[in-house]
């Protein structure tokens, strides 16, 4: 190894440092940095003169006495001018985030769409179309993206963007990378991952939880440590096909019985009398019944759990973050007490406790954070989760996993996209000041 390229390995790993302490720490000086670090002062002010000249760091204009009484002036991390893309496609609906290095989401753009009719090749350039359109309007405010995340309702293969399976667009082997044509760098992930993630990094911050994706597929991330949960191959967290009654309806993944069958977006509206946003995710079904519960059965419906509030959502139909138009009109029903949309919510959290009760006998969660549209119809779904994962695990455990609701709702992936692009510009600042 040259003496140059141990020069600028060493460099590289000192922006990152200097980065990730900036980022960490909301604002600092650069003595408070280089006592920090333990880097010397002059390399401190370089490295951030360096930052500053790239629009990853600026200095925040407040000055704090420093070593004998000599004022520094504070940096942290700039919101100006870097940013990154978070991008999702679901089963009907597309969205984009571009969030800046600050981590502050500055534009939110949605397409309703029922992808489910629609060819791999259409809904990719419909994502794209949507995304360079977020991408135009970023530069209109003075920002740069720089790199994006791709978030899709199934099984990802990492290395090449490739979805290997998703039941409820119908893709099977869809290469996505290729046809996909950004200005920047992108990858493809999953999108109940991403979500879980986007819980991480933009909602509480917990650092231990398994997170509930509940669109018309139902998903889930587990968080440990504040690290994600893959598995061997990259596809754990499809808990929306566990089996909660073997004897139940077909599911599109070519099981029976799943709980995406039972707790899905789909599944909730037709329980409830409502017609949902698309075809059925089961072969010509109505709302499938669970069989007689072994466990405490769900009443006729239930009033939402006094003191339990709803996370606070607009009513744009389709929008990520708010309900979409076959959501909306459940929740009113539900807020005028309703009765099939009452006893549908609780047959569909009653479902859900059974499949998490095998998830925490598995995984040992400390809690379970509902996202997607459980967020929105957590009063009315939260209480008999909780109730059903008492009864089933009480005997076996002290303490049950909190139950806990997102404040995210279906945000929660595109935000995990956008936050990935971040992470790794924190993480290696040199491959953006380089490229």
């Amino acid at each position: 190894m040259t003496q140059a390229v141990r020069h600028d390995a060493m460099r590289a790993r000192n922006l990152a440092l200097v980065l990730g302490e900036v980022s960490a720490r909301g604002s600092v000086t650069r003595a408070a940095l280089a006592e920090i670090t333990g880097l010397a002062k002059t390399t401190v002010s370089k490295l951030i003169a360096d930052l500053i000249e790239a629009g990853l760091v600026v200095e925040t204009g407040i000055v704090r006495a420093g070593e004998r009484g000599r004022p520094g002036m504070e940096v942290q991390v700039s919101g100006l001018s870097v940013a990154a893309i978070g991008l999702e496609i679901n089963v009907d609906y597309l969205a984009a985030h571009v969030v800046d290095l600050s981590r502050s989401v500055r534009l939110r753009r949605t397409q309703p769409v029922d992808n489910r009719l629609a060819s791999p090749g259409d809904v990719i350039a419909n994502l794209q179309h949507l995304a360079l359109s977020a991408v135009d309007e970023a530069v209109d405010i003075g920002l740069g993206v720089v790199g994006g995340v791709l978030a899709v309702p199934g099984t990802v293969d990492l290395a090449t963007g490739t979805v290997r399976r998703a039941p409820n667009l119908g893709w099977r082997d869809v290469p996505l990378l290729s046809p996909l044509r950004m200005p920047f760098p992108i990858r493809v992930d999953n999108e109940a991952n991403l979500a879980a993630l986007g819980e991480l990094w933009f909602g509480a911050g917990h650092r231990d939880f398994l997170h509930v994706s509940g669109e018309i597929g139902v998903g889930a991330g587990l968080v440990v440590r504040g690290e994600l949960f893959r598995g061997f191959r990259g596809f754990a967290g499809e808990l929306g096909h566990v089996v909660v009654s073997p004897g139940g309806p077909p599911c599109h993944c070519g099981g029976q019985g799943c709980l995406e069958r039972y707790a899905g977006q789909d599944a909730l509206l037709s329980a409830a009398g409502l017609a949902p946003s698309a075809p059925s995710s089961g072969p010509g079904q109505d709302a499938p019944q669970l069989p007689p519960p072994s466990g405490p059965e769900p009443g006729p419906g239930r009033r939402p759990d006094p003191g339990v509030p709803a996370p606070a959502v607009a009513d744009t139909p389709g929008t990520p973050g708010r309900p979409g138009a076959g959501i909306a009109e459940l929740l009113r029903r539900l807020e005028a007490g309703d009765m099939d949309a009452l006893a549908a919510c609780e047959r569909a959290g009653w479902a859900l406790g059974i499949a998490l009760t095998s998830a925490v006998n598995l995984v040992d969660p400390e809690r379970i954070v509902l996202g997607g549209i459980y967020a929105p119809l957590f009063p009315w779904i939260g209480g008999v989760v909780t109730e059903t994962l008492t009864a089933r695990l009480g005997e076996m455990r002290e303490v049950v996993p909190s139950v806990e609701v997102s404040r995210l709702g279906t945000e929660a992936a595109p935000l995990g996209a956008a936050g990935q692009v971040i992470q790794q510009i924190i993480a290696d600042p040199a491959g953006l000041l380089n490229a």
